[in-house]
């Protein structure tokens, strides 16, 4: 492990917005801030917003900048993307802003029913293959896990750069029945990106660079109480077309 990580990792030590639970902490049990964090980490009653796969924390940072009366909560795996955000929040004195690294796998861990306002999604692992849909985060297996832990009035955000994961995640809306505020398919050529959504993280500037459409989709959870696991064709249609591709490699 290089020296730079090293550094950073012991650095996420000493910022009291990082919270770093052991593996025996959380695995089948509840983290203590589990249905406390308003009173025992923000010390407010503001509402909470998630960002899943938080990577360096730009949005997290941004959006608690822009919504000083909201609280934010960055989460990830990965500790040494992870201190950039945290470092910039402990720089600027931010109060409304906290980092978790633990995995997504374990969320239900750390929050009680109803303790979220809403969830931001930017930018995951679209899990293209076909045998990992269950892992992408907009599966029905994830939006069960969301559904318990949101407010009833709770919405979801997916900012994405792949095409593939957008419309699989408009495809389980149409399946669950939800209710989908927004589904653009390309925020900026289309003018829709706002102050919050021309929020750029270092993925994003390199995918807008590359000439990629940012697509946007928000939904809500609300009405639904079951959410079944299906096969979608649209991850039989990519599979085909990469087993094509590689024939006529060959």
């Amino acid at each position: 492990m290089g020296k730079d990580k090293l550094r950073k990792f012991a650095e996420n030590l000493t910022f009291k917005c990082m919270v770093q639970p052991e593996f025996d902490d959380i695995f089948h049990k509840d983290h203590p801030l589990k249905g406390r964090w308003h009173e025992e980490f923000f010390h407010n009653d503001n509402p909470i917003i998630l960002e899943l796969g938080c990577g360096r924390g730009e949005y997290t940072v941004a959006l608690a900048e822009r919504n000083p009366n909201k609280n934010y909560i960055g989460i990830d795996i990965k500790g040494a993307r992870m201190w950039r955000g945290a470092k910039t929040a402990t720089e600027r004195g931010m109060e409304n802003v906290g980092f978790l690294r633990t995995r997504i796998e374990f969320i239900r861990s750390f929050f009680a029913e109803g303790e979220i306002a809403e969830i931001w999604i930017t930018f995951p692992d679209p899990q293209l293959k076909s045998r990992r849909a269950k892992k992408r985060l907009t599966s029905p297996l994830f939006l069960a896990e969301y559904k318990r832990m949101l407010e009833s009035a709770g919405v979801i955000n997916l900012k994405t750069d792949s095409k593939h994961l957008y419309n699989y995640t408009a495809a389980v809306i149409e399946r669950l029945g939800l209710n989908a505020e927004v589904q653009n398919d390309d925020i900026y050529g289309s003018g829709y990106a706002d102050e919050v959504l021309s929020v750029k993280t270092a993925y994003e500037t390199k995918f807008v660079a590359m000439g990629l459409p940012i697509t946007y989709t928000r939904f809500s959870l609300a009405g639904c109480d079951t959410f079944e696991y299906f096969d979608w064709e649209g991850d039989d249609i990519l599979e085909k077309d990469a087993e094509e591709n590689r024939t006529k490699a060959f």
